[in-house]
């Protein structure tokens, strides 16, 4: 009688997604931005109240532990699978993610002086937030012009494929004009201090422009391909940060602007932050009612949890601080508010995309290696 050999069971063990990073993409550091920008955030916020700077601290020292976690992910992800590592840099879909790196040590580097100089000192707090701003511009301004010229040369893009996520690497030098200005103060006066101002304005007019070309480009693929597959969705959020970011870079610069260069220039900056900031703000309210829109449906639709989630998180921070800029300068309560619910809906979306990662970091499944 002839038996029919029965298949090996295997260990359950064998059955669960394993981790591994050679999955650990740029992508990543996105749950660094969004975890970063909630103390920064929180302290640019201007109303306060009792216990919520003790607790801006701790997220922005687990933001600075999931940064250095990365750093040696990162590392060992291009120590040991760099072939995947150069496959990463050559897709279109995910090399602009490296504009994420710039940004993760800008936002960390911020929050060591704004809310992590209770904690450190203030010394160590301006050296920290030195050391990483100089890091991140760099790379920054790197990734700026060097995706886009892969994404010309190398990269092959097929046509109706632009996506929100193109962004990335060009608004990583609108961060640091954003987050430069608290480190004017701190510097000798003089051209050290004009220097910064005025290359920080460089850096606005950079990313700005490079932004306008990528939008037109972008809402032309929504409009005659339709709405982003399901789990790129979440990136329509992308666009609030250039629009929040320069808001808050605009305020933040005027700020800064006096004893660091003529008082001529140093007026004329204040009302440019309001006549800026304002209409600039208006588009962005009008395109987070596009987004959230275009997001409910996606959800209905059965859209299911992926790191694009994390896109929820910085660009809403961003919108928080040039609201909290405008109410500042304007004095007009409705910015206050505004920035209080934008605020709201940020810590919501940080504690949904934070625990839906870990909880696909501990079971395997974000790191798992493609059958």
């Amino acid at each position: 009688m002839t038996t029919i050999a029965q298949p090996r069971s295997r260990p359950l063990s064998e059955n669960r997604p394993r981790g591994s990073v050679r999955m650990l993409g740029p992508n990543w550091y996105a749950a660094v931005m969004g975890t970063a920008i909630v103390a920064n955030a929180g302290a640019a916020l201007p109303v306060h109240f009792w216990g919520l700077r003790a607790a801006y601290q701790v997220v922005w020292a687990l933001g600075a532990l999931l940064l250095v976690v990365l750093f040696v992910g990162r590392g060992a992800h291009w120590a040991r699978h760099a072939d995947q590592a150069r496959k990463h840099l050559l897709d279109p879909a995910v090399a602009p993610f490296y504009g994420c790196l710039s940004m993760a040590m800008l936002a960390v580097g911020a929050g060591s002086l704004s809310v992590g100089s209770d904690v450190i000192g203030v010394s160590a707090g301006v050296a920290v937030d030195t050391v990483l701003w100089i890091a991140g511009t760099a790379v920054g301004v790197v990734a700026a012009s060097a995706i886009p010229y892969l994404m010309v040369t190398r990269h092959k893009v097929d046509a109706g494929t632009a996506s929100p996520v193109w962004i990335l690497p060009v608004v990583a030098p609108m961060v640091s004009a954003a987050c430069g200005p608290a480190l004017i103060a701190h510097l000798p006066s003089g051209q050290w201090r004009e220097t910064l101002l005025l290359g920080c304005y460089a850096m606005f007019g950079l990313s700005l422009l490079a932004t306008f070309i990528m939008l037109p480009v972008i809402f032309a693929r929504l409009v005659h391909q339709g709405p982003l597959p399901l789990a790129l969705t979440p990136t329509m959020f992308l666009v609030l940060g250039p629009l929040g970011q320069s808001t808050t870079a605009v305020n933040n610069l005027a700020d800064a602007a006096h004893g660091a260069i003529d008082g001529t220039y140093a007026h004329a900056m204040m009302p440019f932050a309001v006549l800026y900031g304002v209409p600039v703000m208006g588009f962005a309210l009008l395109w987070l009612a596009i987004a959230t829109a275009t997001v409910i449906r996606a959800f209905r639709n059965g859209m299911k949890f992926s790191m694009t989630w994390w896109g929820f998180t910085f660009p809403i921070g961003t919108c928080v601080t040039g609201a909290a800029g405008l109410a500042k300068h304007t004095g007009l309560h409705f910015y206050t508010w505004l920035a209080v619910a934008l605020f709201i809906v940020l810590v919501v979306a940080w504690l949904v995309a934070g625990v839906r990662t870990l909880r696909g970091v501990l079971s395997g499944a974000l790191l798992a290696v493609p059958r």
